[in-house]
């Protein structure tokens, strides 16, 4: 089954210019678009995508907005935040709200495919550049991960590593439902919106280092 995607942009050329190269991917199936964030989240609870690339700045409600409603009404659909600039507070606004990712605009389309792959696996994805950037606003209690079990503070370590939920339950010979039952779980003790934030949060606590995170190393 192709990896369902939904563009939110306010600009026509660039919903026109991700159409163009999504369609050339046959894993990839454009199922709609939005020119802002309110019609964004009316598509995705019509349309259910597995990822959603969603611009943060727009009309009528903005990208940050729509990503938590959006989190909130359909937590395994995955956002990836677009932005034109790497701006700390749209970033770590996008973050906050349970965007699994964020990209440049000008990133390259290789990348970009890359990334919607990536997140519709749940993978965390996050250049070292882009992590201290976060690092530095989102702040890890002292004891966060004190209350995990030590099967959970594993998932955790290979989560923000990037694996995805079928790599961690084959490295650790589980099931991938109990995977994303101490997924699930992490996130609750953690009292965080998504993968990416928990793994914001190993790296704040020493689970992992940063220029690890979203790295996939399996060293």
């Amino acid at each position: 089954m192709p990896i369902r995607v939904l563009v939110a942009d306010d600009h026509e050329v660039v919903r026109n210019g991700l159409r163009t190269f999504l369609e050339l991917d046959p894993e990839l199936e454009l199922v709609g678009e939005a020119s802002d964030g309110a019609e964004a989240v009316r598509a995705v609870g019509r349309l259910r995508p597995d990822v959603v690339l969603m611009d943060l700045l727009m009309p009528e409600m903005d990208g940050i907005t729509a990503i938590g409603i959006i989190r909130q009404e359909l937590p395994a659909t995955e956002i990836i935040a677009l932005t034109s600039v790497l701006e700390d507070a749209s970033v770590i606004g996008a973050v906050r709200a349970g965007a699994i990712g964020y990209l440049l605009k000008d990133t390259r389309a290789d990348d970009l495919i890359k990334a919607i792959k990536a997140a519709a696996a749940g993978q965390v994805q996050l250049s070292p550049r882009a992590a201290q950037r976060l690092l530095r606003e989102v702040r890890a209690p002292e004891t966060a991960a004190e209350g995990l079990s030590p099967r959970e503070t594993e998932v955790l370590r290979l989560l923000a590593g990037g694996r995805s939920n079928k790599e961690m339950a084959r490295e650790l010979t589980i099931g991938e439902k109990t995977i994303k039952t101490h997924v699930s779980r992490i996130l609750a003790k953690l009292g965080v919106q998504s993968r990416t934030q928990a793994a914001l949060y190993a790296s704040r606590v020493g689970l992992i280092p940063v220029q690890q995170l979203g790295s996939n190393s399996r060293g």
